[in-house]
């Protein structure tokens, strides 16, 4: 056996549950439960630009695997299966020891199978395709939100942020705050039994990858209508307290990597989405309306008078 096929049947392979065929093949094979739609989302992440060339190993397995879960979770689909493309600059047991332990330990707690991917030689990076089923029809989607909408958060905003510049040595976070501000950022919780059960409750809904105004800005321009925010009840992580207030602004609004979830739902539906919320665990907060007007979202201060945000969030082609 190859080094490269070695690698792949050492730390990848693992028995299929609902798979047809998994690792091992050309292709793997699927079959979608009746009466559903597959949804499908595809993320990379490479050294130096989404993770330190230095990071925990059995951390970034998680969160590889993280990412594209909250991406399953924006559109209240259900996940089933994966496929991991691996660069590698070299075989390193240990770090792929480590990478496959995290990995794994959220693929099985997410019902999640590897099903198939590469392997290649090259600066370290990963691409990663998930696969979720959701009812025909149901998914939640940014085109789905109506003027009048509450918008709302899962979780607090900006601890990823924060922790990425404390890391940077650009702010300081007190020591009680640190332990839980880095585990935002290296191992972000997707939150896939809340996103499932917003369907047929919420309109649209996306995940706070880039920071939360670029990000709802996705559903006004798909939705093709305004959003408005209210600054003071957008729940801050712990973390942003203790720093300066343009600082908690940035970070809570355009930091990203929160991984939390943004959706839009009707204001009948305040009581059922608090039931949801409790059920799953996760505080919900409603921080704002869905307007008609052109697409674009305005940050209200306490005062009702807009704000002047000059960052939006985080752009790979924007220097």
């Amino acid at each position: 056996m190859t080094p490269e096929f070695n690698l792949i049947a050492t730390y990848f392979t693992r028995p299929t549950q609902r798979a047809t065929l998994g690792v091992g093949d050309d292709c793997a094979l699927i079959a979608p439960a009746h009466g559903c739609e597959l949804a499908i989302s595809t993320d990379t992440l490479v050294s130096g630009t989404h993770f330190f060339a230095n990071a925990d190993s059995f951390k970034l397995g998680h969160k590889a695997l993280a990412v594209n879960l909250s991406d399953l979770a924006a559109m209240g689909a259900l996940p089933r299966y994966v496929t991991l493309a691996l660069t590698l600059p070299s075989i390193n047991p240990a770090w792929l020891d480590e990478f496959a332990r995290g990995f794994f330990a959220l693929a099985e707690s997410s019902g999640v199978e590897l099903i198939g991917g590469d392997t290649t030689r090259g600066p370290l990076a990963m691409t990663l395709t998930v696969f979720g089923e959701v009812a025909a029809g149901k998914a939640l989607r940014r085109d789905r939100g109506l003027a009048g909408d509450d918008i709302w958060v899962s979780g607090n905003l900006g601890g990823a942020a924060i922790a990425l510049k404390h890391l940077q040595e650009s702010a300081a976070i007190p020591k009680e705050h640190i332990e839980s501000a880095l585990a935002c950022l290296h191992t972000p919780i997707p939150r896939n039994s809340l996103g499932c059960a917003l369907v047929g409750v919420a309109n649209a809904a996306i995940d706070i990858s880039d920071g939360l105004i670029a990000d709802l800005s996705h559903i006004c321009e798909r939705s093709g209508l305004a959003a408005a925010v209210n600054w003071p009840t957008v729940p801050q992580a712990p973390a942003l307290r203790s720093v300066s207030p343009e600082l908690a602004l940035t970070c809570a609004l355009a930091g990203g990597d929160d991984y939390e979830l943004c959706f839009t739902a009707r204001e009948n539906r305040r009581e059922e989405i608090a039931t949801i919320g409790n059920s799953a665990g996760v505080a919900l907060t409603r921080i704002g309306k869905m307007r008609a007007g052109n697409p674009h979202v305005t940050v209200l201060d306490a005062h009702g008078e807009p704000m002047n945000i000059p960052r939006a969030g985080f752009d790979h082609f924007t220097p």
